[in-house]
């Protein structure tokens, strides 16, 4: 039985705990709302923090004999007291995965019941004290206050089982290849007597294992593998087709089915060496973006916006997401599934926390695998991003703010040191079968002198774009995966843009408002783009669109040059903005593109031709150097391919041609351009094309000759 529909909430205080949960409460002065949903997105919650209590009245008549029956609040966000018939029945904390109550005793007392559940979301005042495991979700990471995302976010239901429930069933792919595959599934079978029962499991209908267990009263944890022969292999979407296998698991009592669970999974084998991604022993170097929640409110994600984003990302020559700061709708993965999307995941610990969260940090992290380690497309689990909240640091004014930044790195604290391990760990037992990072975007430091994922944000937080190529030929070892990169832009359309517009008069916008409300990074902006010095707001908005489409666009093919040597890939930040703001997203909260999606898609071309970036301005006899690469990601070798390069300027020209093969899933240089800068002024542009047969690929580089 579904209980999702219109309930009744009140604003939880002391008088609406004391009367709320019973069944004879007068709740005639509380207001409707809607389950699943946030409690946001009610008129009159719309301002809130909560907590509210939510109620709802059902009728089902007692299970029948030898039967039991749960309650199961599929989404809670974030943290819930939950009662029936005034009975207390548990404190579920949260927000992505199930949380179920036996209420087989109640159940046979009486026909109507009524449910009541106190939701509590509080927020988080503190970037470096955070209390609730929401990652992005809440501020002050990522989003404002409006977007508390409080309330009963996903189903509630009423379903009865045997004797025998299974209470947690967790499906992992623990090795694959052309000729084998095994699978490792682990259950928690929950029983209130002494049972023999029979597990059985299936593949696409087909029975493919019985064995026999006794299980005691309570909790019985078991464990057992699967063996399939000739398996129909899962493979990222640049490698191959996406198989996908039904298991379904029965325990059987009495010759009757008790519980039933399905997981759909892919056969694959995932493996990670020095930041390079295998999968079935194929090498894939990743080409991926940063992939925020759908919608600021994760109620408001909708299938059909889930795909589009993920089409989006496939178009633009992605093979994988960086699941940024949170646990997703179930939809991500299941298309990313289907897609062949790789999926990076972090767990969602954003910045840092404080102590108490460690226990239920261990839990959740555990819940995460059991919810989600079936998914063939997840690729990583990162148990905590930027555990130091350096980033915050590195966007304070001044050297001085800097320097305690990049010191702190090197210095032991509870989040980085302490929390992150034992997170991982977690992970690591739940889920031997992937690779599991501590943290991301924390560089070397003693005694892990290996470091982790870089955030490397060049041109936009510190130095200019091309100093990343200059920073990868110091310190290879900080690019072997960078995990964040990019710069900010405004939307190409947004309602509180034009509101600013038609308030103020440009520039004097209010600039306070949009750093507080739209993450307007106000440091960076006035010392790259001063909006003084644009005449209107549409000349701006554009300048800082087609110079985030240039970082992209420079700082990719740096990366993609560096294949391998020692480069496994990218995610840039980031694909997508879940609310309307000021950001690093190519895709606006209404995914109207931006300028820099041309250029993604551009630089993730699976066959490109590249050369050394040009400096911004270049003077008449200066010497110009600039080595040409063919970059292949396809599974095939280009036996000969001819590079064609022309630097033009006012009144000249000069030519030159290269030609070389490259191995598949591999990089070469084919050439060299070497010129002198000719006496002239204006525009300088060097293009290039190759041709190989069918395949093509241009670029082009453009700079400034300018007086000595």
């Amino acid at each position: 039985m579904d209980l999702d529909g219109v309930w009744l909430a009140a604003v939880a205080d002391d008088d609406v705990r004391r009367g709320g949960i019973g069944l004879d409460t007068d709740d005639s002065g509380w207001t409707s709302i809607d389950v699943p949903g946030h409690w946001r997105n009610t008129a009159e919650f719309a301002s809130s923090d909560g907590p509210l209590m939510y109620r709802h009245s059902f009728r089902a008549e007692p299970p029948a004999e030898g039967r039991r029956r749960w309650i199961t609040l599929d989404g809670v966000f974030y943290q819930a007291d939950v009662w029936l018939d005034g009975a207390y029945l548990g404190d579920p904390e949260g927000y992505f995965f199930p949380h179920s109550f036996d209420i087989t005793a109640l159940s046979g007392m009486a026909d109507d019941h009524v449910l009541a559940v106190e939701v509590t979301c509080t927020p988080q005042a503190s970037s470096t004290g955070r209390r609730n495991i929401t990652g992005v979700f809440q501020p002050p990471v990522g989003v404002n206050a409006a977007h508390n995302p409080g309330g009963l976010w996903r189903p509630v239901r009423v379903y009865d089982t045997g004797a025998v429930r299974i209470d947690r069933l967790r499906v992992l792919c623990r090795d694959a290849d052309d000729r084998r595959a095994h699978l490792r599934i682990a259950a928690r079978l929950d029983t209130d007597r002494e049972s023999a029962a029979t597990i059985r499991t299936s593949l696409d209908g087909a029975v493919v294992d019985e064995h026999h267990v006794v299980v005691a009263s309570g909790n019985n944890e078991l464990e057992w593998n699967i063996d399939i022969a000739d398996p129909a292999l899962w493979w990222p979407r640049a490698l191959g087709d996406q198989s996908l296998v039904v298991v379904d698991v029965d325990v059987v009592v009495d010759g009757e089915v008790s519980d039933r669970r399905r997981r759909r999974t892919g056969l694959r084998q995932v493996q990670w060496d020095n930041w390079q991604c295998t999968v079935n022993g194929e090498r894939l170097f990743l080409k991926g973006a940063n992939y925020l929640p759908t919608e600021a409110l994760p109620a408001d994600a909708t299938a059909e916006r889930i795909r589009s984003d993920l089409l989006a990302a496939a178009d633009l020559g992605l093979d994988a997401l960086r699941i940024h700061g949170h646990i997703a709708d179930r939809a991500v993965y299941s298309t990313a599934d289907e897609l062949g999307l790789l999926l990076l995941q972090d767990f969602p610990l954003q910045w840092s926390h404080a102590r108490s969260v460690r226990s239920q940090a261990v839990i959740q992290a555990r819940a995460a695998v059991d919810a989600l380690g079936h998914h063939p497309s997840i690729a990583l689990w990162n148990a905590h991003n930027d555990p130091t909240a350096a980033d915050i640091a590195v966007r304070s004014p001044g050297r001085t703010a800097r320097v305690r930044s990049i010191a702190s790195q090197q210095l032991p604290t509870w989040n980085r040191t302490v929390l992150d391990r034992w997170v991982k760990r977690a992970f690591e037992k739940a889920d031997t079968t992937r690779h599991v990072t501590a943290h991301s975007g924390v560089p070397p430091h003693l005694p892990q002198l290996d470091g982790t994922d870089s955030h490397l944000w060049f041109g936009w937080r510190h130095g200019e774009a091309e100093d990343l190529a200059r920073f990868a030929s110091r310190m290879p070892r900080m690019v072997r995966f960078v995990s964040e990169f990019g710069s900010d832009s405004p939307p190409t359309t947004a309602a509180f843009i034009d509101e600013q517009l038609r308030r103020h008069d440009w520039p004097a916008l209010d600039w306070d408002h949009l750093a507080s409300e739209y993450g307007y990074q106000r440091d960076v902006f006035e010392r790259t783009f001063p909006p003084t010095d644009y005449d209107s707001f549409d000349e701006w908005r554009a300048t800082t669109q087609y110079y985030q489409a240039h970082v992209l666009k420079v700082q990719i093919e740096t990366l993609r040059r560096l294949k391998y040597r020692p480069v496994g890939g990218f995610c840039f930040s980031r694909l997508n903005d879940p609310w309307p703001a000021i950001s690093s997203a190519i895709l606006d909260a209404d995914r109207t593109p931006k300028v820099a999606c041309d250029a993604v898609q551009a630089a993730c071309a699976a066959v490109l031709v590249v050369a050394d970036p040009l400096p911004d301005l270049v003077v008449p006899g200066e010497s110009v150097r600039m080595d040409v690469h063919l970059v292949n990601d396809l599974r095939h070798e280009i036996d000969f391919a001819v590079v064609d390069a022309v630097a033009t300027w006012s009144g000249g020209e000069q030519r030159w041609r290269f030609g070389g093969a490259v191995p598949a899933d591999d990089v070469v240089k084919v050439g060299e351009i070497r010129f002198d800068v000719p006496e002239a002024d204006g525009t300088l542009t060097v293009e290039l094309a190759m041709t190989s047969g069918s395949v093509t690929s241009t670029n082009g580089y453009t700079t400034t000759i300018t007086p000595p």
